[in-house]
């Protein structure tokens, strides 16, 4: 059958340590599918290796519905064509409209290319080997339309999710193993639903969205799915809401001080002007204590008058030194001691 036939496809990138970005093969066929291979020679997602992946071309000339499935391996040659380097071969995979490239983000560590006999004269050569496996060009598309991801059906607006989990976490659903395809399609719908709970923002998730979450996730890894870095996940969002929920307490603390100290200082203000109205009272005793040392029982001198109008002015010089600090408490602090102290120079 045309479609079980492997197809070797060879290129090279020449002074390949000058590479940055991204690097595009040549365009290839294999069982009259066009195909071509990305190269990030800095890694995709990751920084330490070498990132190959195989895309289908031109994917928007194709007819709505269209899917790819294919086994492939990529291969590191040196000049004389030994192989040097070989990844193991991804089988079965799936390429649609929402995932048009798959393949291997740590294919090569860039440490292992700098090693003799892997760059010689700075030229990298790649070969992929591709077996194309199932060809659908066209289909009737309504949406409620199923694939096979890694054994579990699900609809086409979900594969592309699916596989990123089995990409990023193979062993999964290594000790899952319902015979019912309708068993099947139903975890994975709920443990769906379980990712897109947890990527909310934590402060967004009710308590009892966390308690139902924390509940799935022991039913999906009582029923075989390994499922650690979701319990990870799990964990830091508790963690995360606790850490709000502390720095909410403190702004209310903090806001409980700011009053506070408003209430004291409207005291403070208070207690001033208690003063203030005292000391009036203390001064025009001590004018009436004065008047009466000097015993004046006749029409006042010019003499008295001017011992009268120096009383008068202390008292006015005192006041308004004493309203001066009131004035300036809430700002300074306690200039009210400042202004006592004017008060017993006079």
């Amino acid at each position: 059958m045309e479609g079980q036939k492997q197809t070797n496809f060879t290129f090279e990138i020449d002074n390949f340590s000058e590479k940055e970005s991204v690097i595009a093969s040549p365009q290839f066929s294999s069982s009259g599918c066009k195909w071509f291979v990305k190269v990030y020679p800095k890694g995709n997602r990751v920084e330490d290796h070498l990132s190959l992946f195989l895309h289908v071309a031109n994917p928007k000339s194709l007819r709505l519905g269209w899917k790819r499935r294919a086994s492939f391996s990529f291969i590191l040659l040196n000049q004389s064509g030994k192989e040097i380097h070989r990844t193991y071969e991804s089988p079965c995979n799936l390429f649609f409209a929402q995932l048009q490239g798959r393949g291997f983000p740590k294919a090569v560590p860039l440490k292992k290319l700098q090693e003799k006999g892997f760059l010689e004269k700075n030229k990298l050569i790649i070969k992929v080997e591709v077996k194309v496996i199932e060809v659908v060009d066209a289909a009737q598309v309504t949406g409620k339309e199923t694939m096979d991801v890694c054994g579990f059906q699900v609809l086409y607006s979900q594969a592309f999710r699916v596989t990123w989990i089995f990409e990023e976490h193979p062993d999964i659903a290594v000790n899952f193993k319902p015979k019912s395809q309708l068993v099947k399609t139903t975890y994975m719908n709920i443990l769906l639903g379980l990712i897109d709970t947890l990527n909310k923002l934590p402060h967004s998730l009710s308590e009892t969205e966390l308690s139902n979450a924390q509940s799935v996730l022991i039913d999906l890894t009582e029923a075989g799915f390994k499922l650690d870095w979701l319990k990870t996940k799990l964990d830091d969002v508790y963690l995360e809401r606790k850490k709000i929920a502390d720095g909410s307490r403190v702004k209310e603390l903090e806001e409980q001080v700011k009053n506070l100290k408003a209430e004291l200082n409207k005291e403070k203000i208070k207690s001033a002007a208690a003063k203030v109205f005292s000391l009036e009272e203390t001064m025009c005793n001590l004018c009436r204590a004065e008047l009466n040392n000097e015993n004046i029982e006749t029409i006042p001198s010019d003499s008295d008058f001017r011992k009268l109008t120096s009383l008068y002015n202390k008292l006015m010089n005192a006041t308004l030194l004493l309203f001066r600090g009131i004035r300036y408490l809430d700002g300074k602090g306690m200039v009210i001691d400042s202004c006592m102290f004017e008060m017993s120079k006079m």
